[in-house]
């Protein structure tokens, strides 16, 4: 069986650290790098349900996507819901590693994972100075109603589900996404000249300001949902250098969902 710290220095070949933004949070939390792995858990948030699943699966270590202590801490006291997890981690034995911005921008990486899901073929990035987005092509054109129905039945089930700005009769042909938070990029977008752009976490303004600016068409998912295909694809690349090194380790993916919202309400009389 591999150690751990053989495990995530395969690991960060995959996502090498020194491509995340010199804000992240990014690498091994906790564990103990003389520690035998057979078996890893994949998970987009290091969140109690994950840590639980982890525990009942038998899991020697939890790969997310999104950091633990983003912002940094002082303190891993158990009096903190942060802090109960690194307690229970180290109780059980299991290690926690972070791949979140240097993920983004590999290749694989998340918006690949991303546009694999919904069956879209890469062309190239959206923003090749730092390798982030895709963008996309479909294999015959759509309308935008259809490309967002395709979005919906692709990507995992939220309460959020799929939101859409634009009309829902424009063809759609090219397509950009971005895993996670997106509406920062959409000069990139522009500049790209797609119809449509696929992200995250888009706010009122900028939305508006998108759709007042050119016929773009926009979905937005839930954020969860459009970085949890990155897992799959993740645990694909370890379950193969494992292979490879004769490791016959245990890969899993989690399909706990941990979206934060719980559930929505439609207006009576809400646009459809």
């Amino acid at each position: 069986m591999p150690r751990l710290s053989e495990v995530t220095a395969a690991l960060d070949a995959l996502w090498p650290p020194e491509r995340a933004e010199s804000w992240d949070a990014v690498g091994t939390v906790c564990g103990d790098p003389d520690a035998e792995v057979t078996r890893v858990l994949f998970a987009v948030d290091p969140v109690q349900e994950i840590a639980d699943e982890a525990v009942a699966l038998g899991a020697d270590l939890i790969v997310t996507h999104h950091p633990l202590y983003l912002r940094g801490t002082t303190t891993v006291a158990a009096g903190h819901f942060k802090g109960r997890v690194v307690h229970g981690l180290i109780k059980h034995d299991i290690a926690l590693h972070v791949a979140h911005t240097n993920a983004d921008t590999a290749d694989p990486g998340v918006s690949d994972a991303l546009a694999g899901a919904l069956d879209l073929r890469v062309t190239g990035p959206l923003v090749p100075e730092n390798n982030l987005g895709r963008i996309c092509e479909l294999d015959r054109p759509e309308t935008l109603a259809e490309f967002a129905a395709r979005a919906a039945a692709r990507l995992p089930a939220t309460a959020q589900g799929i939101r859409v700005a634009g009309d829902p009769g424009m063809t759609v042909r090219r397509v950009a996404v971005s895993g996670g938070s997106g509406d920062g990029l959409f000069d990139a977008v522009r500049a790209a000249g797609v119809d449509v752009f696929l992200t995250a976490d888009l706010r009122h303004h900028p939305v508006s300001e998108a759709t007042q600016h050119s016929p773009l068409g926009l979905v937005d998912a839930a954020h969860w949902a459009t970085e949890w295909p990155w897992c799959e694809q993740a645990a694909a690349q370890l379950d193969e250098i494992s292979d490879r090194h004769g490791w016959d380790l245990r890969v899993h993916v989690s399909k706990t969902v941990t979206d934060p919202w719980s559930f929505h309400h439609t207006s009576p009389g809400a646009p459809n």
